[in-house]
């Protein structure tokens, strides 16, 4: 080490030392959620709530679910109750405190040796202070602050994402249990004509093929009811489970039909430019390669000397007096240059710019998908609501016209029945795909993809 004594340098630092730390930030009262909030409201239009009382929100999720649920009072649920999501937002507090820490200078050191010998007795004392660390205070803070904004960002993305998520489920779970409740009406309707056909066979007014014909259905029926209210269980439980529900708060209604379909689809418009502004993980990877780049900038700029410590001196020694200096100590680079230091911070920002590139064009593609699935299950959805299954109704009322004027046999009407059994399923089907594909569009366009941004080096 080099040692040179200078008492300006000292004082400079000291004095620069004192100014730094009369500035520093400090942990906030919020950990950064009010921002996630605001965030994630301006998204899905529902804010964030935390608290570190686990039984806080109770009150407000017992009002939400003493009603039947909507899909807007089951996103509210879920971001007022899910643990799963304050359990993320703990990640904040990590990135805060990163900030924090980063605008502050490192504890000064304190030295003190006693040596005696022949009669004789010298005392050293010395404190110094880390002048490379002040010098980049300023970078090493603005680098952090990025970080703790990036993760504000994911956070929210992370609430976004669950909103999205609860509001497939909510759609999910009201149409199995539409469709349950359907498969009940057909299986009471199938066992009505097994008997029927029964009855008829053994009169000999029915064939024997009929008659097995309408126990095949039954059977059938009887299946696809277990079936569906299985799906109609399994939907539900996944709806509580985004909600963080239990006990007796799993007791919620549901709405008997799913929500009707807009009267007209929304245009795309600017749809692409909108989530290159809106999306957070594109704003995500964007803030990690501006992070990156001043993780740069620091690394080139202490490569070549990272160690910088300047301190007062003080020495007594028996029978003389005492002894007053400064010490300056740095690193002299003869055996790493930085160049290896260098080269990484390149070649981690060079990764993270081809990542926010790729996120960019994810998110335009990702949009463009959306929408296509968007408008063409809305065209379906709409085409069985105003064609197919009217048209299966008047083909249903006809058939009934020409049984009750004898033209019909019984076996032509339940036929028919089933057919329009089939239709009446398929269009519960294509509404909820609809409301789906509007959820993943909203996603697309507001919150981003599953894939986590975050590559923080």
């Amino acid at each position: 080490m080099l040692r040179l004594h200078t008492p300006l340098l000292s004082r400079t630092a000291v004095g620069l030392g004192a100014v730094f730390l009369a500035g520093c930030a400090s942990l906030s009262s919020d950990g950064g959620l009010n921002d996630v909030s605001s965030l994630t409201k301006n998204r899905v239009g529902q804010a964030v709530q935390f608290t570190k009382d686990a039984s806080s929100n109770d009150p407000k999720v017992q009002e939400l679910l003493s009603q039947p649920l909507t899909v807007e009072s089951a996103v509210q649920i879920a971001l007022l109750n899910s643990s799963a999501l304050k359990a993320s937002f703990a990640e904040l507090g990590v990135a805060e405190a990163d900030f924090v820490q980063a605008g502050r200078m490192r504890n000064p050191g304190f030295s003190f040796s006693r040596v005696r010998g022949g009669g004789d007795a010298e005392i050293n004392r010395g404190v110094t202070f880390d002048i490379a660390g002040l010098l980049t205070l300023p970078m090493r803070t603005r680098i952090e602050k990025g970080r703790f904004e990036q993760a504000k960002l994911l956070a929210a993305a992370q609430a976004v994402q669950l909103a999205a998520d609860t509001r497939r489920a909510y759609f999910t779970a009201v149409a199995a249990a539409q469709s349950a409740a359907f498969a009940e009406q057909v299986r009471g309707a199938a066992e009505a004509s097994s008997d029927l056909a029964e009855s008829m066979s053994k009169v000999g007014n029915w064939s024997k093929l009929d008659q097995a014909r309408e126990r095949a259905f039954y059977q059938d029926a009887v299946t696809q009811l277990a079936r569906t209210r299985h799906e109609a269980i399994a939907s539900r439980e996944q709806l509580i489970r985004l909600l963080g529900l239990w006990g007796k708060q799993q007791e919620f209604v549901l709405p008997d039909r799913l929500p009707e379909l807009p009267a007209q689809p929304q245009e795309m418009n600017n749809a692409e430019a909108q989530a290159l502004s809106q999306r957070l993980d594109v704003l995500a990877a964007r803030r990690e390669t501006e992070a990156t780049a001043s993780a740069l900038g620091l690394t080139k700029a202490t490569a070549f000397v990272n160690v910088f410590d300047a301190g007062y001196t003080n020495k007594s020694s028996t029978g003389l007096p005492r002894e007053n200096g400064y010490e300056v100590s740095l690193e002299l680079p003869i055996f790493d240059w930085g160049g290896a230091k260098v080269a990484r911070a390149e070649a981690l920002y060079m990764q993270s710019v081809h990542r926010t590139t790729d996120t960019a064009v994810r998110a335009r593609s990702e949009v463009r998908e959306t929408y296509s699935a968007y408008r063409t299950t809305y065209d379906i959805a709409r085409h069985y609501r105003d064609d197919v299954v009217p048209l299966r109704k008047k083909i249903s009322d006809e058939v009934l016209l020409r049984y009750n004027g004898m033209l019909a046999s019984v076996f032509e009407l339940l036929a028919d029945s089933r057919e329009q059994l089939n239709s009446v399923n398929t269009a519960i089907e294509t509404q909820r795909d609809f409301w789906i594909a509007e959820t993943k569009l909203q996603s697309a366009i507001n919150g981003g993809s599953n894939t986590d941004t975050r590559n923080i080096p």
